[in-house]
């Protein structure tokens, strides 16, 4: 059997097949607008891919605690895509992007205004699915978790450059940009059946743990990966100045000198041609990469806790189980 998680995803894909088609048909339906352009850029980002990992996580979650009753899990499944496509929209737009997943993205094609306002329009098709499950508490998770999102982007923009960020403030912003909504998808879904709160806590921290892995490995491909398997270009968190986790553990294990140069290409943006190919033989000289799956794997252990905290034993766990110990086996 496959680690690869690209594998494993796909395997769980197969055994939600209908309920994924019908996330799909919701997306898709939710998307026409007689304004032209809205479901051109709103098709054009969900054609573009993606592991639907998210809504997966939702749908996994509803059938682990044996959610039966209607299908509220596809609509908060869909809710949750929905989201998570509108702040793709804005994230391209802040970090100017120009390709994702090997294609031209949206702001590239029809400008960053148009982006930024179908991003706005998606945001709110999603609040007219959290309304059509009828629970407030639910409506509060998936509220609270957008609101967070935003934050973390924030807080990400604001120490562009910053040499001196710590892993706390980097734990923090990855938690609200990427692992808030990881855990909102596993939470809702076990909010849904009805299951005990500590259950409902536990998948709720399987998923920060998760979402949290899933950050620090795309750290990491955008330093080790290719743009060809990525399927974007390389080395585009050090072009912004974002000090990620590669860059954190290379600043506490390099010399001065080495550390001079660091703070000099991220602190005043002065790159020159081949800084970046500079910055990788440190990674290499250092063993970074080997470091942070250290580190990601770290938070594996803490979901596998989280997971085995759960009394329930069926095959949705162990799909949990699997993705989870498979999150750190990536290429894009």
């Amino acid at each position: 059997m496959s680690t690869n998680f690209s594998d494993i995803a796909s395997q769980i894909k197969n055994t939600l097949l209908p309920e994924l088609q019908s996330v799909n048909e919701i997306i898709l339906d939710k998307m026409q607008n007689k304004v032209e352009l809205i479901p051109q850029i709103a098709s054009h980002i969900v054609a573009s891919g993606g592991k639907r990992i998210r809504p997966i996580l939702t749908l996994l979650s509803a059938k682990l605690f044996n959610y039966h009753k209607d299908n509220h899990h596809v609509l908060l499944a869909s809710c949750i895509e929905f989201i998570h496509t509108a702040t793709l929209l804005h994230d391209d737009v802040v970090d100017e992007n120009n390709s994702r997943r090997g294609k031209a993205t949206s702001n590239n094609i029809w400008g960053n205004k148009a982006s930024v306002l179908v991003g706005d329009f998606l945001f709110t098709k999603s609040f007219e699915l959290m309304v059509q499950v009828e629970s407030l508490s639910i409506l509060e998770v998936l509220s609270n978790a957008s609101s967070v999102i935003a934050q973390g982007e924030v807080m990400q923009l604001a120490n562009i450059n910053n040499v001196d960020i710590t892993f706390n403030d980097y734990e923090e912003i990855i938690f609200a940009k990427t692992a808030s909504l990881f855990a909102a998808a596993t939470k809702v879904g076990a909010m849904l059946s009805g299951t005990s709160k500590e259950n409902i806590e536990n998948i709720y921290k399987y998923g920060v743990n998760l979402g949290i892995v899933f950050q620090i490995m795309d750290d990491i491909l955008d330093y080790s990966s290719s743009e060809l398997t990525l399927g974007k270009g390389i080395g585009t968190d050090f072009k912004e100045g974002k000090i990620t986790l590669p860059i954190l553990l290379t600043l506490k294990e390099c010399n001065d000198s080495e550390r001079e140069f660091l703070n000099k290409v991220f602190s005043d943006l002065n790159q020159d041609d081949g800084d970046f190919e500079k910055v990788l033989e440190l990674i290499e000289k250092y063993n970074i990469i080997e470091k942070s799956v250290e580190v990601a794997n770290s938070y594996v252990k803490q979901g596998l806790e989280n997971l085995e905290s759960i009394d329930v034993s069926n095959n949705y766990k162990d799909m949990f189980k699997n993705l989870l110990v498979s999150s750190t086996i990536r290429e894009n």
